[in-house]
């Protein structure tokens, strides 16, 4: 039976050490982030290493609470050799920090109590508070639970106006132009702004050779043709041909003038 406590114990000591390596290495990798690169941290990194740290001392709360971790407070250690000299051993376990194991590091190592200092502090805080009269003490403490209500009552507020000053301007933030967008659904609805407008021919104008009519393609034209002597006279308009399927409509019209009106004559 002793036996079994005694491995028991020290696979829990095994574990816990394990732990609180992990929860120094974590705390020392933070530290040396704040001293070496504090100018590039920003909020978030920190919190994630608050919370790192604080799921390391959950897990090791959680350890020590296990109902198969024996109650470390029944285990007493007595120091068994003490000696001045250096001990390579001793360093190696405590990482540099305890060269020796003397009488002079005992009682500080192996101590069971708060330091002096403060226990003399605990000392001084205790005889204060017994110095006070009941009434006195219960009015100090309600006058604390009221500033501290206080000021949780002004932090939550401050966060819920934050929050909704947030939402408000991620609500209100216009993601569009509606300028672009109405010219964007005339374009795709109604083609506009894709051409130019066509211009239509005015009634009764003509055009010189070589020029075309706006709209009407490159084959339609209005032409003055110089016709030769059997053409004197001679002044109409195409017949539209009307009736005949596949073709289109002629709207050309000519004009024919005689040889004798050549325009090189003065």
């Amino acid at each position: 039976m002793q036996l079994q406590e005694e491995k028991q114990l020290e696979a829990s000591v095994d574990a816990i050490i394990s732990r609180v390596a992990d929860l120094k290495s974590s705390l020392a990798a933070f530290i040396l982030k704040l001293e070496n690169e504090f100018d590039r941290m920003n909020w978030p990194s920190v919190l994630d290493n608050f919370a790192l740290v604080s799921g390391q001392l959950n897990t090791l709360n959680k350890l020590l609470r296990n109902d198969k971790t024996p109650l470390l407070r029944n285990q007493v250690i007595i120091p068994l050799l003490l000696s001045p000299d250096r001990d390579d051993e001793l360093m190696k376990l405590t990482e540099g920090r305890v060269p020796v194991f003397s009488h002079e590091v005992v009682p500080d190592h192996l101590r069971t109590k708060p330091d002096p200092e403060v226990e003399e502090q605990e000392k001084q805080l205790s005889a204060e508070a017994a110095r006070l009269a009941p009434d006195v003490a219960q009015k100090h403490v309600q006058s604390m639970n009221k500033m501290c209500s206080n000021l949780l009552d002004k932090l939550n507020n401050t966060r819920e106006e934050r929050e909704s000053e947030s939402g408000a301007l991620r609500q209100n933030k216009q993601t569009f132009n509606p300028a672009d967008t109405n010219a964007l659904v005339a374009a795709i609805g109604f083609g506009k702004g894709l051409s130019k407008p066509i211009r239509p021919l005015p009634q009764g104008g003509s055009v010189s050779s070589g020029q075309s009519v706006p709209g009407a393609g490159p084959s339609l034209a209005q032409v003055s043709i110089q016709g030769g002597p059997n053409q004197q006279g001679m002044s109409g308009q195409v017949p539209s041909q009307q009736g005949q399927p596949g073709k289109m409509t002629s709207t050309i019209k000519t004009n024919i003038k005689s040889a004798s009106m050549h325009p090189y004559q003065r």
